[in-house]
């Protein structure tokens, strides 16, 4: 067993030795990006495991040891943590979590202390919590992102939005249902024994996409809906009671942002701090660097789709652009002036149908969500968009019902063009 050693605050430190024997539950968000995430820790050197768990006994868990005045979503990825600790299907003592840690305004950046409250009150104060951070916070012996490590993240990043996208704009139109996640997975593997780096990305994007053509398909009009809010209510089916598959059950096709925007946001949110405020130099010369690299990759990537019959998303900068008549670059908070820009790249694009779904009060997103959905229909009133919040006392029901309301709206809006 491990020696456990802390750190002169009395914190539990994630040690060289811990990283040899311990395995480290992470908690679901994205199921593809996630699950080439799981696989680019454990060929370097981690014993990482994605938590898949779903169900109300996660929420119930939750807000046993999270005030239900807490963010959704910390009591959502706390309870899975704990519901997986006390399944049984662990050795404790040699297991450890990890989560994000922002360090910026959101109530995210408290997630791993809540985390650690909990471990407390349950009698298991000696399971390590690792921070996965980009800020140099709570630093861990055992557990290093060096850039070798971060390059492969974000390439995998890059093939996890480019899977989605093919995805959703294949499966409602699938003739034999169920091929796309067969490729789903089928590329899923392919991708982990191969090595993530930029080295033939731009032909791997265009074999995968090419696949996804050569599934047999139906040309037919669909209503198309996008997906926006709050990451984690945004992408993980535990957090919007799968609300893609929702959707998909009701003849609609999903267009859902990819990840790598918000990477790039959180990186450009650091430089714009340094040209409004001269304030973290370093931090401003290494986001930059970081975000130059991501722009490179996400050109490959639009340039590759754009040689298909697949609609591109938007390059970072046009989507930036489209958020400055109705919010600062300098709003950073959750998801800050991305929220708002999403939304106006959907409706750009056709897309005019859109959830915006959110935790109950998440005052920043509420702000740049919900708060500017009357602008927004002001300037597009052809845009049909439903705000939705989710919290453990909402019903799926009322949600979607509401969702339905909207389909329906769009549905006579459609006929109306016919």
């Amino acid at each position: 067993m491990a020696q456990l050693i802390y750190d002169e605050k009395g914190r539990l430190l994630f040690t060289e030795e811990m990283r040899q024997e311990y395995t480290i539950l992470i908690p679901q968000m994205l199921p593809i990006h996630f699950t080439l995430l799981e696989r680019i820790f454990n060929n370097n050197g981690y014993k990482v495991e994605l938590l898949k768990t779903t169900g109300r006994r996660i929420v119930d868990e939750g807000l046993r040891n999270v005030h239900n005045d807490t963010c959704y979503p910390a009591l959502l990825v706390i309870g899975q943590m704990i519901d997986a600790l006390k399944s049984g299907k662990y050795d404790l003592h040699k297991t450890a979590l990890m989560i994000t840690q922002t360090g910026g305004g959101c109530r995210a950046s408290n997630y791993i202390n809540l985390l650690r409250k909990a471990l407390k009150n349950n009698g298991m104060e000696y399971v390590p919590v690792i921070s996965l951070n980009t800020s140099g916070m709570e630093k861990n012996p055992g557990f290093k992102l060096d850039a070798k490590l971060l390059m492969q993240l974000g390439t995998a990043i890059c093939y996890g939005d480019l899977i989605m996208l093919a995805a959703n704009q294949v499966r409602p139109y699938e003739v034999n249902k169920g091929d796309t996640d067969k490729l789903i997975d089928t590329w899923t593997e392919k991708l982990v024994e191969m090595k993530f780096s930029m080295k033939g990305f731009s032909a791997r994007a265009l074999q995968i996409l090419r696949d996804f053509e050569n599934i047999p398909y139906r040309k037919e009009e669909r209503i198309r809906v996008g997906i926006v809010g709050e990451i984690y209510i945004k992408y993980a089916p535990l957090g919007n009671n799968d609300l893609e598959a929702f959707l998909q059950s009701e003849g609609a096709e999903v267009v859902v942002p990819g990840l790598l925007d918000f990477i790039l946001f959180m990186s450009d949110h650091h430089i714009v701090d340094t040209q409004l405020y001269h304030v973290r130099y370093k931090k401003f010369i290494a986001t930059s660097a970081v975000k130059k690299f991501l722009l490179v990759i996400q050109d490959k990537m639009i340039k590759a789709v754009e040689q298909t019959r697949f609609r591109p998303p938007a390059h970072f900068e046009e989507t930036k652009k489209n958020a400055m008549p109705y919010v600062s670059d300098a709003n950073k908070m959750g998801e800050g002036w991305l929220l708002t820009a999403e939304m106006v790249e959907l409706i750009n694009t056709g897309v005019l149908n859109i959830v915006c779904a959110q935790p109950f009060g998440c005052l920043p997103n509420h702000i740049v969500g919900k708060g500017m959905v009357r602008k927004l229909r002001m300037v597009h009133p052809e845009a049909n968009i439903v705000a939705i919040d989710y919290d453990p006392g909402a019903t799926r029901v009322n949600q979607e019902n509401r969702i339905k309301l909207m389909l329906a709206t769009a549905k006579t809006l459609m006929d109306n063009k016919k």
